[in-house]
């Protein structure tokens, strides 16, 4: 494949982050690149051994939950798909304003948005997880939102082999 095409098709990989897709193929896939969890793997350890300013870009790169960005409709349509089916677009008035002030105190807390993979969750849990994460610490939280994102990436690493 070429770069161009492996771009075009792993660029939504991490949100907004086409340079790990990039980076991926420039240091020459291998073996391990032709199963979902490989390419994960590849993917992820870019994203490690990035600089934390870099790590903090992409963390920030990220949507709220059920945020004004959703409403709008300016998500990709990856963070739409995931969303919507965990019925965060049909959060009721009472649910949607819970969304919102819990993602200005957890951005406030720690500069960056909430991330969850939120596959197999339903608002509910969602916002109860949310609401859990806010006890931890910077240092924590970063680490989490990190795990979170590779998360992320593998599932739609995964969707996009199959």
């Amino acid at each position: 494949m070429a770069k161009a095409d492996f771009v075009a098709a792993f660029e939504g990989v991490y949100e907004h982050s086409a340079w790990v897709a990039e980076q991926a193929f420039d240091n020459g896939l291998g073996a391990g690149a032709d199963t979902a969890d490989g390419l994960s793997r590849i993917m992820a350890a870019i994203v490690d051994a990035s600089p934390t300013a870099e790590r903090l870009k992409l963390l920030r790169a990220h949507p709220d939950l059920a945020g004004k960005l959703a409403l709008a409709g300016g998500l990709t349509e990856e963070s739409k798909s995931e969303q919507a089916k965990s019925g965060l677009d049909q959060c009721s008035p009472e649910e949607f304003e819970k969304f919102q002030t819990l993602n200005a105190a957890y951005t406030a807390k720690f500069g960056f948005p909430f991330i969850l993979a939120v596959s197999g969750y339903q608002r509910l849990e969602i916002l109860s997880v949310f609401e859990s994460r806010q006890r931890n610490n910077p240092e924590q939280e970063f680490t989490e939102a990190l795990a979170q994102v590779h998360r992320i990436a593998m599932l739609r690493i995964a969707d996009l082999m199959t």
